[in-house]
């Protein structure tokens, strides 16, 4: 059985000018049939399937709908049409500077962090100090939250989330946060949970990293799946050269990128 099924997934966001009105003049506008509501589809007819062990690198231009996608399949979202099925539980790093207060300590937002994670009390304390060895903040443990460095935020964020054991990890450009060593350092981490046999989404703007750590790809490009494939690196190359403006989107080639069954 697959660790994660997803079966023609779509996600519609409404938009219309409620939020910029009165309520005396959305009533107005309601009944004189002014009110105006847009739909706008994030992602359209997404369909594939993961197996356990299996790391999908999600690639696409900004606005393709890959992050829209992660929400959906950790369950923050609901899609509009389609399903999601989910084996095992999930830990998804989707924005990392969120959950922490600026005012709290390293050590204090650790455990806020990890409490809004669903993590016992018993696990950070048995935990706490190979998160700040990892994250390499032993110096700044005392600091305000708000006096850290984007980077350091995002070390610890990554840190934390890092030390559980899901069935399913979701990622969405963590990989790329701090210096070269730390960068090196997640991806180890990154390498021993999937060995460990976590079925891994990753979201990145680095071909080179897709290319390193996945075996599995998916190609979103303004909501739509352009393919889904094992062939990797076929795959990379053909989106860097339609990075590269050496072709379209309409001129990609179903038979190198493989489109699910």
């Amino acid at each position: 059985m697959s660790v994660l099924d997803v079966k023609d997934v779509s996600i519609r966001y409404k938009t219309g000018d409620f939020k910029d009105i009165g309520l005396k003049d959305f009533v107005i506008k309601k009944i004189t049939g002014k009110y105006k509501v847009r739909e706008f589809w994030a992602d359209r007819h997404v369909t594939f399937k993961l197996e356990k062990g299996d790391m999908l690198g999600i690639i696409g231009t900004n606005g393709a709908g890959k992050s829209t996608l992660l929400k959906a399949i950790s369950g923050i979202m609901i899609p509009t049409e389609g399903s999601i099925h989910r084996e095992g539980n999930i830990a998804a790093l989707l924005e990392l500077a969120s959950g922490f207060d600026p005012e709290l300590n390293i050590k204090e937002n650790t455990f806020l962090r990890g409490a809004l994670l669903g993590y016992t009390r018993q696990f950070m304390n048995d935990t706490y100090k190979d998160i700040i060895d990892f994250a390499d903040l032993w110096e700044f443990e005392d600091r305000p939250f708000r006096q850290l460095s984007s980077g350091m935020k995002s070390r610890l964020a990554f840190s934390i989330a890092s030390m559980v054991k899901p069935e399913i990890l979701i990622l969405d450009e963590v990989l790329s946060v701090g210096d070269g060593a730390f960068k090196v350092k997640s991806e180890n981490k990154m390498r021993e949970i999937i060995a460990g046999g976590a079925t891994t989404l990753f979201v990145s703007h680095s071909i080179e990293q897709v290319q390193s750590l996945c075996n599995k790809i998916l190609w979103l490009h303004k909501g739509e799946q352009v393919a889904f494939g094992s062939n990797v690196a076929q795959i990379c190359e053909t989106y860097q050269r339609f990075l590269n403006k050496e072709i379209s989107i309409h001129d990609v080639n179903p038979n190198i990128c493989l489109k699910p069954q």
